[in-house]
């Protein structure tokens, strides 16, 4: 199969955009033989552009999605410990974020709270949205580079501390039993030994999560620097203006009762005006491209982060990590 390989230099090169050369070679089978004689290749290509986009393949179904990633990653990943709402539609494939059409989704490295976070995400559009819900993505590299010097060098020094209160499966936010895929406090209490939690399980059955990650990151392949955290995404600042205002009257800054949060991983508090910047110039670096039924994006998670814009119209958006 030919392919056309083309960057849009007004995007920033981000993503890296792969399509048939004719219509006739645009099936699933064809990307899957291409992708595997190509990976070398895509490889390269995906650690200097951080996303590669593959359009016009025909990856119209579930079922399709599904072949076309088990054949690009053997070692799928669950969502385990995840922060989001989402659906579980078979081993390792899940729906992209639920929350509200309405609400937008900050960017974010995938799970970068996390000491098990993916290295690759794939995403694809089974149904494409009538208006917005594009998936933003930008270059953690850029960030950086934009960020100030005082907020590089404190995030690099203190790092991250992030804080979560998981219900019982009554309440706000995510219940303990869906983030770890369980009903089994055994297996919760084990994964979070290994992946350095430290947990607490609270008198209404809820469980209280704090864990300390990177600020800034080296690539373990390009030995590149870049911002990799959520600290502005956990911290309640991140609620639209009127649910933080309501929530700053319910709990007191600082503390340890908000859903969740984040501060330096010394326990300082995080000043809400660095956050605004960090928010603001991950804005700045975001390129957008509307959804095509079939189209499948192939992320570095470490290198490029993403969100979710608000839509209208039915949207489902698949999701693998590995």
């Amino acid at each position: 199969m030919n392919v056309v390989i083309r960057i849009d230099e007004q995007k920033r090169n981000l993503p890296l955009l792969i399509e048939p050369h004719c219509q006739s070679e645009g099936g699933l089978d064809d990307l899957i033989s291409w992708y595997g004689n190509n990976r070398d290749f895509l490889e390269r290509a995906l650690l200097e552009y951080g996303a590669i986009l593959f359009r016009g393949f025909a990856v119209k179904a579930p079922s399709a999605y599904a072949k076309l990633v088990r054949s690009i990653s053997r070692n799928l990943l669950d969502y385990i410990d995840g922060n989001s709402p989402r659906t579980r539609l078979g081993d390792g494939i899940y729906t992209s974020t639920e929350y509200p059409a309405e609400f937008a989704i900050s960017m974010h490295n995938e799970l970068s709270y996390s000491n098990c976070y993916p290295n690759r995400l794939v995403f694809c559009c089974i149904v494409a949205p009538r208006e917005g819900g594009e998936t933003p993505i930008a270059d953690g590299r850029a960030i950086l580079r934009s960020l100030p010097s005082e907020i590089v060098e404190a995030f690099t020094r203190k790092r991250v501390k992030y804080i979560r209160n998981l219900h019982n499966g009554h309440g706000y936010g995510l219940s303990w039993q869906d983030t770890f895929e369980t009903t089994d406090k055994e297996i919760v209490e084990k994964f979070c030994k290994e992946a350095s939690i430290n947990y607490k399980w609270k008198s209404d059955g809820g469980l209280e999560l704090t864990q300390i990650g990177p600020g800034v990151m080296t690539h373990p392949k390009t030995g590149e620097q870049v911002w990799f955290n959520q600290a502005d995404q956990f911290h309640p600042s991140n609620n639209p203006k009127p649910v933080w205002e309501s929530m700053k009257k319910i709990h007191r800054e600082g503390d340890d009762s908000f859903p969740q949060n984040a501060c330096f991983g010394d326990g300082a508090s995080i000043d809400v005006s660095m956050l605004d910047k960090i928010r603001e110039v991950a804005r700045e670096h975001s390129v957008c491209f509307p959804w095509r039924e079939g189209d499948v994006l192939l992320i570095d998670n470490l290198l490029v982060c993403h969100g979710r814009m608000p839509y209208s119209g039915p949207r489902k958006i698949l999701v693998s990590m590995f």
